[in-house]
């Protein structure tokens, strides 16, 4: 929000505040100022003049010679190139030593003739050129027929002017007005406000208005308040210099004085108003309803709008003829042939103007508003204010009696605040008479209703205030943030710490980044196919769909992190990086209904992509590409250090999405049986080709699993202080037994003493029966306590071949 300091003091005195002193206030105030904008860019003695004549220059084809009148006591010769340039405008005069942006003006001969200054445009005077009529962007400035010569034109232009650009927080709607922006000043500065007073301004005649336009409202859920003005005999054309000057500060653009004091006033009240050609209006009613199936409108900015039935419309007896609170309709629009008009004014839904806005895409200063909910008792007042200025500067007639439908009662919010609590939570000693006092610099009314409490009644402004803590924080920032006493914490402290779960995150993290990987953040929206792309995880249920997505590629939470990370990798492949580690740890949903009512099932999931080479080619090495155990090695680094390895089982049961001959399930073996937690493996061909990728890899699991069963904490050993002894096994067995089961039953029989087990050779074919294949496995024994001997290692040994025989039929190979 703009906020002229020039017009801010029509409504309060801020004589002695400069606008960054007063800039800073606002801020320590608890509304950050952006900045404070001069809209006088460095000029100086330019001056209003009158174009008595112009001749073409006699030896130049685009440059005119004019006399100009610009009040110096004789005319002066000015050579002019502009070609909107005629005799008989008003225009702004540099005079022989003014200064402009970057210029300063002199007397010169032109192709030969004396020049005795410059006619500006408004790009010269510094002014934002693009806020004018596009026939004033590319010439001169043309100023009023009726303004008086040699005035400086600083003053003419308001250009003496400074503008603070409120950054506002979305709950301070109130300050999207200047009286809003006054009432905040008025307290930080506990200085009076004087506002304008339309109704006593306002003069009717002409007739009733309702004999000549009818509202309605069909769902006041919708629309509160609807009420309009009719207002005969107008002349449309520019609107006075001071109100365009303000729009401009302001950074709207004049139109014509209808519309410029439609927009003046809603700057002005922060209530929106909107002006309709009465004689377009076919029936002379107007109503508030929900738009028609198929039905569309051709909105102010000529675009064709496909209304939804959800939307809220204005409607005559016929057709639709505004998007409520966002734009008018063309069909209705203000014209220089427009005699009479109805004036709106209401108070529609912020949330339904919010949907309509945003599925059409189409923000506006109203819906900005509208959306906020500005003050609900603007609606008349604005609508007042904005019929006196087209009566007075539009030369119309305002009809008497506003038409309206719908309540114009809105309440205002009573709390009750403890003294004792305000200064508890605030650690200060104010008195009753000091809260009063700072209570009332902010214009609302407060009472004694207890010894030690307060009454306050809130103005329906301050939408923003509902509780005593907010009373409290209004307080706090008028008191002055800087004068509230530093004390130290009361009360039992506890030490902050992470949960088991964000510190096993955090751990993965940093192993997985110092195992090479990169973490990536996926959108938690994908499209509705991509969440049946890997299903391992969901269970038989459902992708939770948006209510109001952004668009069709986003319009359901993920179900899986894969798809995620394939896009990832599917974009850094189009722009030749293939060599890819990356990994993500988030959260997918899930839930069992068609139609969301409760709460969706929310899981923490780790996943894992790799692609491309493991080595680069070298000059002395050709490329290695990435495989299956190359991923697979990064999961069993992870449940590893969880303290998981030997509850980690691997399937190779061809998971959906998956490549079916390079792909497993993954199982946590638990106490009360297996469950499986994830999936691995090469994505499936088609799925590759699809999205143009090399060979990639990927894996998901649920973490939740692990976070219950992980060590809950680091489990360190002493270094061994006796040697161990190593067996080395080659056992023959069927094709279809998995060298992980081999090891599982290793493990189950070989006691205590057997340290570690892993498989170093695989091989088949040769003098191997057909569908047999050898395993070789190195098993390592070893005691804490002593030097194992032959004896004890032999008996553990002994134990773990019969195993293996038994459960696999497995014969030592010779």
């Amino acid at each position: 929000m703009k906020v002229s300091t020039g017009w801010l003091a029509e409504y309060i005195s801020l004589e002695g505040v400069t606008a960054e002193e007063l800039a800073d206030k606002i801020t320590a105030a608890g509304i950050e100022i952006d900045g404070v904008e001069r809209r006088n860019k460095g000029i100086s003695g330019i001056v209003t003049g009158y174009v008595k004549s112009k001749e073409k220059h006699p030896d130049a084809d685009k440059l005119n010679v004019c006399i100009v009148d610009a009040g110096q006591g004789e005319d002066l010769q000015i050579v002019c190139g502009a070609k909107n340039v005629e005799a008989g405008q008003k225009v702004p005069v540099a005079l022989v030593g003014a200064k402009l942006p970057g210029l300063d003006i002199k007397k010169a001969k032109l192709r030969g003739v004396l020049s005795q200054g410059m006619i500006c445009s408004a790009k010269e005077l510094g002014l934002n050129d693009k806020l004018l009529p596009k026939e004033l962007q590319e010439g001169i400035l043309v100023l009023p027929e009726d303004m008086e010569v040699g005035l400086d034109i600083a003053d003419v232009l308001g250009l003496n002017d400074e503008v603070l650009e409120f950054d506002l927080t979305p709950n301070r709607s109130d300050c999207l007005s200047m009286i809003g922006a006054a009432y905040e000043v008025s307290a930080i500065l506990a200085r009076e406000v004087n506002l304008p007073k339309p109704e006593a301004d306002l003069v009717e005649a002409g007739g009733s208005a309702v004999a000549s336009i009818s509202v309605s409202i069909e769902n006041e859920e919708h629309c509160g308040h609807y009420a309009v003005r009719y207002i005969s005999g107008v002349k449309p054309g520019p609107s006075p210099l001071w109100i365009q000057n303000r729009l401009m500060a302001a950074g709207v653009r004049p139109i014509n004085n209808i519309v410029d004091i439609t927009n003046y006033v809603m700057l002005e009240y922060g209530q929106p108003l909107h002006a309709f050609d009465a004689d377009r209006l076919e029936g002379g009613v107007l109503s508030v309803r929900q738009a028609r199936e198929g039905e569309v409108l051709t909105t102010l900015d000529g675009q064709e709008r496909k209304l939804e039935p959800q939307m809220l419309v204005i409607a005559d007896g016929a057709k639709a003829v505004a998007l409520a609170g966002v734009m008018g309709g063309l069909n209705s629009e203000v014209t220089g042939a427009t005699v009479n008009l109805v004036l709106e004014s209401a108070r529609f839904d912020g949330g339904t103007v919010r949907k309509t806005s945003r599925q059409l895409g189409l923000r506006s200063e109203a819906s900005l508003r509208f959306e906020k909910e500005v003050d609900p008792q603007a609606v008349l007042p604005a609508l007042n204010r904005a019929a006196t200025l087209i009566a007075r500067y539009a030369g119309g007639t305002v009809l008497e009696g506003i038409v309206q439908a719908g309540s114009d009662a809105a309440e205002e919010k009573i709390l009750s605040l403890s003294l004792n609590k305000l200064n508890r939570y605030l650690g200060t000693e104010l008195s009753l008479l000091e809260v009063k006092t700072l209570f009332g610099r902010l214009h609302f009314k407060c009472g004694d209703a207890a010894s030690d409490m307060l009454e306050v009644q809130v103005p329906t402004r301050r939408g923003d205030i509902s509780y005593d803590v907010d009373l409290i924080e209004e307080i706090a920032r008028l008191y002055g943030y800087d004068k509230i006493p530093t004390t130290l914490i009361e009360g039992v402290t506890t030490p902050g710490a992470l949960t088991a779960s964000q510190n096993i995150r955090r751990e993965l993290r940093r192993l997985l980044a110092h195992g090479g990987y990169q973490e990536v953040l996926g959108y938690s929206f994908i499209q509705p196919e991509q969440s049946k792309l890997f299903p391992a995880l969901s269970g038989g249920e459902l992708a939770v769909k948006l209510a109001m997505p952004m668009s069709e590629e986003r319009s359901v939470l993920r179900t899986s992190l894969l798809p995620q990370l394939l896009d990832i990798a599917s974009y850094n492949t189009n722009r030749r990086q293939s060599d890819l580690a990356l990994f993500e740890i988030g959260n997918v949903f899930f839930t069992d209904e068609e139609q969301l009512t409760r709460q969706p099932r929310e899981l923490p999931v780790m996943g894992l992509l790799l692609s491309g080479t493991r080595v680069a080619k070298q000059w002395n090495a050709a490329a290695e590409p990435v495989d299956f155990f190359d991923l697979k090695g990064a999961l069993e680094t992870v449940v590893a250090h969880l303290g998981l390895h030997e509850r980690i089982v691997y399937e190779g049961d061809a998971p959906e999405g998956y490549h079916p001959g390079r792909s497993a399930s993954i199982y946590l073996q638990g106490t009360e049986g297996r469950l499986q937690i994830g999936t691995l493996g090469q994505i499936h061909p088609e799925l590759q080709r699809k999205l143009d990728l090399v060979d990639t890899y990927v894996a998901e699991i649920l973490l939740q699993p692990l976070y219950d069963m992980a060590a809950s904490r680091l489990q360190y050993k002493d270094l061994p202080r006796f040697p161990g002894m190593e067996r080395d096994i080659a056992v023959v067995v069927d094709a279809s037994v998995s060298a992980g089961d081999l090891l599982n039953t290793i493990r189950e029989n070989g006691g205590s003493l057997l340290q570690s087990v892993q498989v170093f050779d695989v091989y088949s074919g040769g003098k191997l029966d057909s569908g047999k294949k050898s395993i070789a496995i190195s098993l390592l024994y070893r005691h804490n306590d002593h030097t194992l001997t032959d004896d004890e290692v032999s008996e553990v040994h002994e134990q773990v071949l019969a195993s293996l025989g038994q459960t696999f039929g497995a014969e030592l190979r010779k």
